[in-house]
């Protein structure tokens, strides 16, 4: 019998992608979340991982950068695979060294356009509008040592109407994200 795959989800915000990628393993038996980890202690994310059961471990800067203390907890807890969900810091070389090609990211845009540093939230699909682009989306990537510059793995998208907002677009692109990002995590997984 195959062994569980356990993931670790990273997170900085509010994190209903994290909940969603949560409650669709809930109920699998080859794939379980180990911990969600934050480097934000006001995070709402912090509350959905005590309601769920799950887990929660919160760093700092210093411990996340300077010390190998999250690479400690991931490894006690047997992780497999780093998931991001929301998590904004760059993701240091000796987690990439622990996970090479075991750690995924959702970008909500269409790579490699709109991406790198600062590039996140409502500012991504403000730019994504300001452009005149006629389409949206979320990108898949695994991650590397520059933001958003790993290999794709997938991509979805929607279209950006004459009249789109920020916030409309930011709603058409969750929705995309709700619907792939923890089937994608799954067919990846489960292929290895």
């Amino acid at each position: 019998m195959k062994a569980v795959t356990r993931i670790a989800i990273f997170a900085s915000g509010n994190g209903s992608n994290a909940q969603r990628i949560a409650e669709h393993f809930r109920d699998r038996n080859l794939l379980e979340i180990s911990a969600i980890y934050s480097n934000n202690p006001k995070a709402f994310v912090l509350k959905r991982a005590e309601k769920l059961g799950i887990p929660s471990v919160l760093f700092d800067r210093h411990s996340f950068l300077e010390t190998t203390d999250v690479l400690s907890d991931l490894l006690s807890r047997k992780t497999d695979w780093i998931v991001l969900a929301g998590f904004l810091w760059l993701i240091p070389g000796y987690l990439l060294d622990a996970f090479p090609n075991r750690i995924i990211n959702i970008h909500p845009a269409l790579l490699p356009k709109f991406g790198g540093k600062g590039m996140y939230g409502a500012r991504v699909h403000e730019a994504v509008i300001a452009s005149g682009e006629k389409e949206s989306g979320i990108t898949i990537h695994y991650v590397n040592a520059n933001y958003d510059e790993g290999q794709v793995i997938f991509q979805a998208n929607c279209p950006v109407s004459k009249d789109e907002t920020a916030s409309s677009l930011a709603e058409k692109v969750h929705q995309l994200e709700f619907e792939y990002y923890p089937k994608v995590i799954s067919d990846l997984l489960l292929k290895r």
